[in-house]
């Protein structure tokens, strides 16, 4: 072989040599830049601030005014600016209790009981504001006072008919319970009507309407009212039991009925007192246990122990040591008991009273009188 073609041959080599590494070059390269495209469009996006819409709150979070409006409510909104806080200054200290105003000339209804041994009376309104009051009369049986004040009032409840009232029929309590929380709301139902509670006197009370609305002392002389917003009954005690052994009550609250308070306030409006029929004697109430105790012939009646003077008992001829058995024909008895049985008739009224004396039953006619007023 030439050297000419050994150099030919060597040229050709490194011809084909560049021609093929310069492939490989261009070939890589486009690889590259291949596999970078793909790799760039496969790379998420630079990430950009996102607009969001304005915060908005959440309905939870507003405060929404819901008008309510209710026979509850509507009836207090009525009554409960004619509700005011009675203070008794007794001349040793002060008590209260409630009352309803029940015309525009300044008459307020309230209790016997929160009236009693006063030498000054007051009260305070709904909106805090006090006027002193007078008292124009009560009536120690059936636990009502009116008293009056001079100052324009700032509301008139109205009296509604009691005899229309059923059991289960909701009413509401209004007074100023402890004397401190004035015009206090409660609310319950009518438990029960024609209710009789015994008085410490020994007078049964009579035609109560029972309720469970709560009442506590300074409730006394409170209205209790219908869902119409009338006045149907004057709150005037609450029995609770008691003793070691006694039995605990709750909601056993009694009311005057409105159409005794009408009756009743009517007579101390009009004249200051309320007409009462009057026998004029002292006695001591007789019982099976106290007949059996002292060897008496009646299990039932009144054991004369003195006589006012001039009284119509003793004008018409009833004697101390006298029992009296029964009046115009109603034998005394646990249902008919003396009080309630006299305040039956009218003063001016002649009835018989039946009297045993000396073991023998002798009828004795009366004219009643009326009760002097204390």
């Amino acid at each position: 072989m030439t050297i000419k073609r050994v150099l030919i041959g060597v040229v050709a080599v490194g011809v084909i040599a560049l021609v093929a590494f310069g492939g490989a070059a261009v070939g890589g390269a486009a690889v590259y830049l291949a596999v970078r495209d793909t790799a760039e469009s496969s790379s998420p996006a630079p990430q950009q601030p996102i607009a969001l819409p304005p915060a908005q709150s959440s309905p939870s979070d507003e405060l929404h005014t819901v008008d309510v409006q209710t026979a509850i409510t509507e009836a207090v909104a009525k009554v409960g600016p004619a509700v005011v806080t009675v203070v008794n200054d007794t001349g040793q200290g002060q008590a209260s209790g409630s009352g309803v105003i029940i015309s525009g000339d300044g008459y307020i209804l309230t209790n016997n009981h929160v009236v009693e041994g006063q030498r000054a009376l007051s009260v305070i309104f709904q909106n805090g504001d006090t006027a002193d009051a007078q008292l124009i009369g009560s009536d120690i049986f059936a636990d009502v006072a009116v008293i009056r004040v001079g100052v324009p009032v700032p509301a008139v409840a109205e009296l509604g008919n009691s005899d229309s009232l059923k059991p289960g029929e909701s009413v509401i309590a209004i007074g100023s319970p402890l004397g401190d929380f004035k015009n206090t709301v409660t609310v319950g139902v009518v438990s029960a009507t024609g209710r009789t509670i015994e008085s410490e006197s020994g007078y049964l009370m009579e035609d109560l309407l029972q309720t469970d609305a709560a009442i506590n002392h300074g409730n006394s002389g409170g209205p209790l009212v219908n869902l119409a917003g009338q006045v149907i009954g004057l709150n005037t005690l609450v029995v609770r039991g008691g003793g070691f052994t006694g039995d605990q009550a709750e909601g056993l609250g009694f009311a005057v009925a409105s159409n005794t308070v009408r009756a009743v306030s009517d007579q101390i409006i009009r004249q200051g007192y309320v007409s009462r029929p009057y026998l004029g004697v002292q006695w001591e109430l007789i019982t099976p246990d106290v007949a059996r105790l002292y060897s008496l012939r009646a299990d039932w009646g009144i054991y004369v122990t003195g006589l006012t003077n001039d009284g119509p008992a003793g004008q018409a001829g009833v004697q101390v040591g006298d029992i009296i058995t029964a009046i115009d024909d109603v034998t005394l008895d646990e249902s008919h008991p003396f009080i309630n049985t006299l305040l039956e008739h009218q003063p001016g009224q002649q009835v018989p009273l039946t009297v045993l004396r000396e073991g023998q039953t002798i009828i004795v006619p009366v004219t009643l009188g009326e009760r002097p007023q204390s």
